[in-house]
């Protein structure tokens, strides 16, 4: 399988009736294997984040059959939870929410999860994205620095959850860059 191959289509709020489905299924085989009590409560956390009226996803397909897709919200301003972890908030605090990335394991390592990624921040209004990523994926959390993000604390947002590595990162690096910015 190859990237040049999977089809990039995007989703908003609205649609959730038509792809929940498709996300629960993409999940599920992607934790076939590895299937946690925390994973099980995945359809809440999909109709939590897709309740959003601002919620976007991207889904990419290989011909019909769905490979993996990633999906978020902008977040509610005053409220972004990353704050607690910097002394100082950037001039515009502006927060989009990365809540899921996923791909099914036989189109790992083709690119598609950098294609999904950079397909749901585009033309993104928020200044920030923000991420929570399990520290025992250790592979995963590097694969995020290398888009960019920073860790800048860790988060526990459950009781029986992880305590993720919190992760942030201008959703334009190069244009905050190039204003001097840092998240």
């Amino acid at each position: 399988m190859t990237t040049a191959t999977v089809d990039l289509r995007h989703y908003g709020h609205d649609d959730l009736p038509e792809i929940r489905q498709t996300l629960l299924d993409v999940h599920a085989d992607a934790y076939a294997d590895d299937m946690t009590e925390f994973d099980e409560r995945f359809p809440w956390f999909v109709d939590h984040w897709g309740s959003h009226p601002g919620f976007a996803c991207v889904i990419g397909y290989e011909g019909e059959e769905p490979v993996g897709f990633a999906y978020g919200a902008p977040a509610t301003p005053g409220r972004e939870w990353w704050r607690e972890h910097l002394q100082d908030a950037p001039a515009d605090d502006s927060t989009f929410s990365f809540s899921e990335l996923m791909v099914r394991h036989a189109w790992r390592k083709t690119g598609t999860a950098d294609r999904l990624h950079t397909a749901l921040l585009a033309n993104r209004p928020e200044a920030l994205a923000v991420l929570l990523v399990d520290p025992d994926h250790p592979k995963v959390q590097a694969l995020y620095e290398q888009w960019g993000y920073q860790k800048v604390g860790n988060r526990q947002p459950f009781p029986d959850s992880p305590n993720f590595a919190v992760m942030l990162r201008p959703v334009n690096p190069a244009a905050s860059h190039q204003n001097g910015d840092t998240a």
